[in-house]
């Protein structure tokens, strides 16, 4: 049974209990618990444990193509040595500052030495979705719209879903190609929408404090415990985002040295 919709924006609002998504007494070192391999991705490798839950690994690889990064690509393009670690350190700060606000997300704990973060495990909307909010006009946003916006032109916390699915390029989707594909209601859409702006302003304000400058970034969200209540999921970092500063775009690692100094 899925949550009510009210129940779950006074969740996003921080109405619910502090700390939803995260309870210090699971925070534990899984060395010994049983892992099995269950996902292979381009920036992590997800193994679930026999406790239920999930663990994710980082990796040093980063989207991009040519060589360049690019949070947009759908191929590794580089490795980075110290990427893992530094995307770890990020999303286990915008996590724990995100529950703070009694926003649902799937974060357990991290361990920085071994490159890790458990997590409750959750189930993706159809067979995987991104959601990016934009602040600027750049990246896909720029090439598909080029005729009608200016290249950083500002935009208004502007969100949009893209289906992924690396052969078609990750295809935007609409909200009414969602529902009638069976993959999101039109109420887990607007739930959807409204924790994307929010977790994103929280973002932005963070980055706001260290004189950076939030253009996008994209989120993935699923459906988490008994009553498959939507919940931020996978990471937040700098393979995820563009942050410029005094006019130029800082790359993943320096991010989190500038975030976390």
């Amino acid at each position: 049974m899925k949550t009510a919709p009210i129940a779950q924006l006074d969740r996003a609002f921080g109405y619910g209990p502090k700390g939803q998504g995260f309870e210090s007494s699971w925070a534990r070192h899984l060395k010994g618990v049983i892992m099995k391999k269950i996902y292979t991705g381009k920036t992590k490798d997800v193994y679930e444990s026999e406790d239920g839950n999930c663990l994710l690994k980082f990796k040093d690889d980063v989207t991009g193509e040519n060589g360049i990064f690019d949070p947009g690509a759908n191929t590794v393009g580089l490795s980075i040595e110290g990427a893992g670690l530094a995307g770890l350190k990020l999303t286990k700060f915008f996590f724990e500052k995100i529950n703070s606000f009694g926003i649902p997300t799937h974060f357990i704990s991290a361990d920085l030495d071994n490159n890790s973060m458990t997590v409750r495990k959750a189930t993706v909307f159809g067979k995987g979705l991104e959601v990016i909010c934009r602040y600027k006009a750049v990246g896909s946003f720029l090439k598909r719209y080029g005729k009608y916006v200016e290249e950083g032109q500002d935009l208004d916390a502007f969100v949009e879903v893209t289906l992924k699915d690396d052969d078609r390029n990750d295809p935007p989707i609409t909200e009414d190609a969602l529902e009638m594909l069976g993959i999101l209601s039109k109420e887990e859409y607007k739930i959807l929408k409204i924790l994307t702006q929010k977790i994103a302003g929280i973002v932005k304000e963070e980055l706001g404090k260290k004189d950076l400058e939030l253009f996008d970034i994209k989120f993935e969200f699923g459906r988490v415990g008994s009553d498959n209540h939507i919940a931020l999921i996978d990471e937040i970092s700098g393979g995820n985002m563009r942050a410029y500063k005094d006019g130029k775009r800082v790359e993943p690692l320096d991010l989190e040295k500038i975030m976390l100094a």
